[in-house]
């Protein structure tokens, strides 16, 4: 399965839908109502299996309580026959006392057993819970970028959190409750028919019925609760898109304001709808068939009256006691229904779930894949015969074509060229967000992919043209690249970044709240902040994907002589696309359509007059 089909068919970056059509929405949710079910509860059964401690004691606290809460009524039937009525006419009240206490303790017992019960099953569910969210989040960490730039972060987020919080309930109760029903159902039905098989098939003559409905029902909501969360994935991305500092800029920026609330108002009203028939689905069956479990006792009664005619021995404790029994097999058979209901509704979820889980990493180390040691790390970057093509892209037109080039460690090298040449492709392939699709991409003579990525990873630093910043004070953020480092070296990556004067100027310094995506600082102070970063790191080979290209010139000028210094005794490959900024590259790469087109040093392109002299001469007529 691609992950472009378990994302639900999400727009791609850059263009789509925003708002997945109505029948998209019904194929995608009848197909995650439709599961192979075996195979399905399988899976979510090992889930439990770390737990398997708590859910035994579960389970035999379940079998106790359910087995004393049959108990009772027998007692009744004691009660009556042998206390309220004995044959001497007289109650019996010595018997009474003894069967009365009895049943309180029984009470008591079965209620403190409830609170244990209750405390494992929430206990074991809500972990369970927690570890398929934990273990989701681990496998969406892994995905390559590619999932992830033609995936709606918030259909993410909905699995996330809707799909997984939808499941909740089915996991901290469900084991509980089926136990304790199907032993309760089970023992009422030993006992009714210890106390009269006539009357227990007068009683449970319209079950297989109800199991059927039952059956069908489970399937309809099953759909009905596929479509309510994609609905709220769909909700969920809205949310995420205008709600984001980003969306609400944009939507101010074109007064669309009133668009997003008609936009957000439609899905709102959708899940409304499906909500609605979620809740209602399988109302009236529920209600017939406690209509007919309330009435089998008045049927009871009148079978009764006709056996006694008949000459069949029944008693009135008999008949009292019987209709307690019938009684407590109503709830819990009304109980497992609803577990069962649960459980179809719930399997639409969970292969949602598995869905994402099954997914596989389009680029994954392999199993014997080499560590890049810190101590021989020299920084030699070469592209040996590289072609690539997105995944989305025509294999006849890919966006690197046969390119060859290398990088010696400590040299500045710099790849200009028109939009859309292939620049920034180059500094996706290096640290292996994208897999080269022929060739190969070496660093210090190994292939990237013969090495851990987490290895690779770490020997690269990457300043990129959109900096990212999380909400959080300025020394988080820094301490993003090294959790241990302490204030000084925090001070001087941010003074070798040119920024530490002017985050002592702020009245909390390096505790300053950056805010969300660092909104709250000049485009030139997040860049800087992002070098000290990576200065922090202290990197081998250094990116810049064109790290000033949207900055004001005074700004530019600054953040260059951070990256400037940044540079200095490392590998570093510039994506540039203010070709100012390369001018002592050591060499400049040109990029056009795909292929290196020319290479040398600034003097040197300028004396062949090609593709690059005419790149700097257009700049400068428009400077």
């Amino acid at each position: 399965m691609s992950a472009v089909a378990a994302a639900g068919g999400t727009a791609r970056a850059g263009g789509g839908n925003r708002v997945s059509g109505g029948d998209a929405r019904a194929q995608r949710a009848a197909n995650a109502a439709a599961p192979k079910i075996p195979h399905l509860f399988q899976r979510i059964s090992t889930l439990f299996l770390p737990y398997r401690a708590a859910l035994i004691t579960t389970g035999i606290l379940v079998l106790i309580t359910a087995g004393l809460t049959v108990i009772p009524p027998l007692l009744t039937q004691q009660a009556f026959d042998l206390g309220l009525f004995p044959a001497g006419g007289k109650p019996n009240i010595p018997v009474l006392l003894e069967l009365v206490g009895l049943m309180v303790l029984i009470w008591i017992v079965s209620a403190a057993l409830g609170v244990w019960q209750t405390y494992l099953t929430a206990k074991v569910g809500n972990r369970v819970m927690g570890d398929l969210r934990i273990r989701l989040f681990s496998h969406l960490q892994r995905m390559e970028l590619a999932f992830f730039t033609r995936t709606k972060t918030g259909i993410i987020q909905s699995r996330l959190q809707n799909d997984v919080g939808g499941v909740a309930s089915v996991l901290t109760n469900t084991v509980s409750s089926v136990l304790g029903n199907t032993v309760t159902v089970i023992a009422a039905l030993v006992a009714m028919l210890v106390l009269s098989w006539q009357l227990t098939v007068v009683a449970i003559v319209l079950m297989p019925l109800l199991v059927f409905v039952q059956r069908r029902v489970g399937q309809v909501r099953a759909r009905i609760a596929a479509q309510t969360q994609e609905s709220l994935s769909d909700m969920t991305a809205i949310t995420q898109e205008t709600l984001s500092v980003s969306g609400i800029l944009l939507a101010k920026s074109f007064n669309r304001q009133a668009a997003e609330v008609a936009r957000y108002s439609d899905e709102n009203d959708n899940q409304i709808r499906l909500q609605v028939r979620q809740q209602m689905s399988g109302q009236w069956f529920f209600a017939i068939v406690q209509i007919f479990l309330s009435i089998v006792p008045a049927i009871v009664y009148l079978v009764s009256g006709y056996l006694i005619n008949g000459g069949v021995d029944i008693t009135a404790g008999t008949i009292v006691a019987f209709t307690t029994v019938q009684a407590r097999l109503m709830w819990p058979l009304l109980g497992l229904m609803r577990v069962g209901l649960d459980l179809q509704t719930s399997g639409a979820l969970f292969a949602r779930i598995f869905e994402y889980l099954d997914l596989k990493p389009a680029i994954s180390d392999k199993p014997d894949a080499m560590t890049l040691p810190a101590s021989s790390t020299a920084g030699r970057v070469e592209f040996d015969h590289v072609s690539f093509v997105y995944p989305d892209g025509e294999p006849e037109h890919p966006t690197l074509d046969d390119v060859s080039f290398s990088v010696q460690p400590g040299q500045f090298a710099a790849f200009v060229g028109p939009s859309g040449a292939g620049k920034t492709t180059v500094s996706y392939l290096v640290p292996r967000l994208y897999e080269a699709t022929s060739g190969a991409v070496k660093v210090d003579g190994v292939d990237v992919r013969d090495l851990q990525h987490q290895s690779l990873i770490d020997r690269l630093g990457i300043v990129s043209q959109e900096t990212y910043l999380f909400h959080a004070t300025i020394a988080e953020n820094l301490r993003y690249a090294r959790p241990d480092a302490t204030g000084e070296e925090l001070a001087d990556a941010a003074r070798r970044a040119n920024i530490h004067e002017r985050i002592m100027s702020f009245p909390a310094g390096y505790d300053t709240v950056v805010g969300e995506r660092g909104y709250r600082l000049s485009g030139g102070e997040k860049q800087r902040i992002a070098i000290a970063r990576v200065l922090l790191k202290d990197p081998a080979v250094l990116i810049l994907d064109e790290a000033t290209s949207a900055l004001d010139s005074i700004s530019e000028r600054v953040v260059q002589d951070a990256l400037d210094a940044a540079a200095h005794g490392r590998t570093t490959i510039a994506i540039a696309h203010r070709l100012s900024t390369i001018v002592n590259a050591d060499v400049i790469f040109v990029v056009d359509a795909g292929r290196i087109v020319e290479s040398g040093t600034h003097s040197e392109l300028l004396a062949l007059n090609g593709a690059y002299a005419g790149l700097y001469a257009q700049q400068l007529a428009n400077a």
